[in-house]
This record gives C-alpha cells, sequence and structure tokens, in this order.
C-alpha cells in the first residue's frame, strides 16, 4: 500500500511536506544506537542531527536502544554513561580523562566503578519537549515524559511521568490493562494490520485490542 509510510525512508512518504518528522533508523550511524520501525524525532526542519544534537556522551560501551512507534519531541536529550564523573570517593573530577600520568595513576580504579545499562526507552512511547533522560532509564511501552522533564529513574510501562525530576503523575490504564496492552504488542502487528485498525489503536479501548489480537 503505498499510502503507508515507509519505514525505510528518511521522511514519510505519505505526506511530501512533512519534511520535519525524521523516521531515526534511517538518520543514525552509530552501532550503539538502535532504533525500531516509524519511531520519529520532530527536528522542526532546522535542528542538528539527532545523533549529534540529542544524544550527549555515547562511547560505550552502553547503547540507546529505542523501540517501535516512539515519538520525539524537539529537543528531547539522552545523556548517556560517558558523562558520569566518578562518586565513589572524595572527588568527582576525572582524572583518567586526560590520559598520561592520571590516567596510568587512576585506569584501574575507574574501571571498577559500576557504570548504568544501556538506556532503553520502549514501544509506543511519547518524549515531550526538551525533555532529559539520565544515563541507563529504562522507559517502558506505552509511557509518556511530559515536558521539559529529567527523567532519572526507570519509567513503567503506560505511565505519565513529568517534572525536574520526574515523578509519576498517572497510570494510562489500570493494572489488568496494562497487562492486555503489554500482551497484545499492537506494535509488533504486521503494518497492513495496523493500518486497518488505526482508529482503534488511537483512540479505542484495551480491551477492542485484545480482541483484535
Amino acid at each position: 500500500m503505498q499510502s503507508i509510510p515507509d519505514p525505510d525512508q528518511p521522511t514519510p512518504t505519505s505526506r511530501a511536506d512533512l519534511t520535519n518528522v525524521i523516521f531515526l533508523k534511517n538518520a543514525i550511524e552509530s552501532p550503539l544506537i538502535d532504533v525500531g520501525d516509524f519511531t520519529y524525532y520532530d527536528d522542526e526542519g532546522f535542528r542538528p542531527p539527532f545523533e549529534q544534537a540529542n544524544v550527549k556522551y555515547l562511547h560505550g560501551p552502553q547503547r540507546l536502544v529505542l523501540g517501535r512507534f516512539t515519538a520525539i519531541a524537539p529537543g528531547a536529550t539522552f545523556l548517556m554513561p560517558g558523562g558520569n564523573h566518578p562518586m565513589i570517593g572524595p572527588s568527582t573530577y576525572p582524572f583518567t580523562m586526560f590520559g598520561g600520568a592520571w590516567q596510568q595513576a587512576t585506569l584501574e580504579a575507574f574501571l571498577a566503578i559500576e557504570q548504568p545499562g544501556d538506556t532503553v526507552v520502549g514501544n509506543d512511547v511519547w518524549i515531550g519537549r526538551d525533555a532529559t533522560v539520565l544515563p541507563g532509564v529504562t522507559i517502558g511501552d506505552g509511557a509518556i515524559i511530559g515536558a521539559h522533564s529529567v527523567v532519572t529513574r526507570d519509567v513503567h510501562p503506560y505511565e505519565v511521568v513529568a517534572g525536574n525530576p520526574a515523578r509519576p503523575v498517572r497510570m494510562r490504564f489500570d493494572a489488568h490493562d496494562v497487562e492486555r496492552l503489554l500482551a497484545v504488542r499492537w506494535w509488533d502487528w504486521p503494518v497492513e494490520k495496523i493500518t486497518e485498525y488505526a482508529a482503534v489503536i488511537m483512540a479505542g479501548s484495551p480491551q477492542e485490542l485484545e480482541r483484535l489480537s
């Protein structure tokens, strides 16, 4: 179906004017970033590339993993563990970074410091404008991150959080319906089925999606 957006193109093929919407998987070069189909970033038509402007300290080995059908608003930033300073002793000064004698003296101690893991964002997540996600955070499927929020800890599936630091605002659905939605996993359906039932996915109920699955 030609009218369905092609996830393998940089921008939606179904609307020639929607050039500010970037399907991220086609704009990523780093092997440390993994992006699912139809996940997009709104660059407003003038912002620098996402990988350079929105993902900081991506030195590895930790990865940034973004699921399918996730929407990322302008200015959202992911801080990766490569920017962390040591906090286990008296000083946070990053001696190891400078190489030479300082690196030799501190490398063993630095490598022994426990580091956060991958930063993982689930499927069908909405990340608001200028939100910041800290290293090693996991954001569950269906969650919403409020604009200008600073996410310092994991976010449950279908949870709405906001603020600095981001705190729970509410759950989008009750626990039973969250279980339903996580079992249905509509984002993994064939794109033709998603297209056929897009109105239900957008405005229906978890029970309706469960019946369709």
